[in-house]
């Protein structure tokens, strides 16, 4: 009696233990499936990313601790220069920084307020697609109407309407012709490979901050130099570096 009594706890006692580790795994695939993000006191199931956020170029997001790449647009890099207008509406050989200011125009749509930011999925780097909101304002759509951004064609083309409303008014990007954010980094890449190390152009730099990345179109690239004794190296992809535990530059 005494035997069967103790075979039956011990039964019991690893069916709960396995239930226990049922339930932790559950959540555990949930929550990686699962856009996790403060929501700075303002609830809202509409929405999968809510908080406050800091902008990392003209196109990408950290909101509430959560990296977001806005869907559907493809902003200026930092590093990129765009040809100007004269007044006439003709060309001439004068340029402006439309990288930088593509970054300060999302900056101002932000305007330290609360962002709300629709999951459409994960990039290859595990970034959110998102489609973000700003005082009630659809900020994807606002970047590209206003001549900061291309409608990423490639990917989406949910903003193609306000691509041509803003090449018909010639607005930012489209006062003059002009490289296209993938063209310019497509030519970064080509150039910078051929004299990297086996054709590895990103730079893995070690500085006060940690272990960063630059990419051949980052405004630093130039002056990054690497030092493979202190420990510094060459990415041949942005997958390889990460794995490495080296971080992309402008991250947390």
């Amino acid at each position: 009696m005494r035997e069967s009594r103790l075979k039956c706890t011990t039964n019991s006692a690893l069916r709960l233990v396995l239930m226990i580790v049922s339930v932790a795994l559950c959540t555990l695939q949930f929550t990686a499936g699962s856009v996790v993000a403060a929501r700075s006191g303002v609830g809202d199931s509409r929405y999968d990313v809510v908080g406050s956020a800091r902008v990392i170029d003209g196109d990408t997001l950290d909101v509430a601790g959560v990296r977001v790449r806005l869907e559907g647009i493809d902003a200026p890099e930092r590093g990129q220069k765009c040809r100007r207008a004269s007044w006439t509406g003709l060309w001439k050989s004068g340029q402006w920084r439309c990288g930088r200011a593509a970054t300060r125009a999302l900056e101002r749509l932000i305007a330290k307020q609360a962002v709300r930011c629709r999951a459409q999925g994960h990039d290859k780097y595990g970034r959110v697609i998102g489609v973000c909101f700003a005082n009630g304002k659809n900020i994807n759509a606002q970047m590209v109407r206003a001549g900061h951004a291309w409608a990423f064609v490639k990917y989406s083309k949910s903003f193609v309407a306000e691509e041509a409303a803003a090449r018909h008014a010639r607005r930012g990007i489209w006062q003059a012709e002009t490289q296209t954010a993938w063209e310019f980094r497509a030519k970064k890449w080509t150039a910078s490979e051929q004299q990297a190390p086996n054709g590895c152009a990103i730079k893995g730099n070690i500085s006060a901050r940690g272990k960063i990345y630059h990419m051949p179109w980052s405004p630093w690239y130039t002056k990054v130099r690497i030092a493979p004794n202190k420990g510094e190296r060459w990415f041949c992809s942005e997958a390889d570096a990460r794995q490495a535990g080296w971080r992309p530059v402008g991250a947390i």
